[in-house]
């Protein structure tokens, strides 16, 4: 797979740590992988924020690992928070698994199905 991080001269700069567009080409494998929730094989969630938004970040990594893939083929992420007030923690730790990799980004502020979860983590890979 070849990737290309493309921010346009000409639009706005990112607001963060993500890339405004990903071109990739070469590609012989694409995952979407659905919303991951913070909840672990137990059924059970976290209370806290920063636990939950890491087990998401591990659910997510559980099912690239199924695909033989890995944090390094996200091409797009999608996070949902129930409130802006989750934003900088949800970054914090996403910084923390992610490191240096920028792939394009949406955030969506809204309800989550259950109202025990504080963050769910959909992403697009490619190989």
């Amino acid at each position: 797979m070849n990737r290309r991080d493309i921010n346009a001269p000409d639009a706005p700069a990112p607001a963060g740590a993500y890339t405004q567009a990903v071109e990739v080409s070469g590609v012989t494998r694409t995952l979407y992988v659905s919303g991951q929730v913070p909840a672990g094989l137990d059924g059970k969630v976290p209370d806290d924020l920063a636990s939950q938004c890491r087990l998401a970040w591990a659910n997510v990594e559980a099912q690239l690992r199924a695909a033989g893939m890995s944090l390094d083929n996200i091409v797009k992420i999608v996070t949902i928070l129930p409130d802006h007030a989750s934003l900088g923690e949800s970054r914090k730790v996403r910084m923390d698994v992610l490191g240096d990799r920028k792939p394009a980004s949406t955030l969506i502020v809204g309800g989550l199905a259950s109202p025990a979860w504080k963050i769910e983590i959909e992403v697009i890979a490619c190989a």
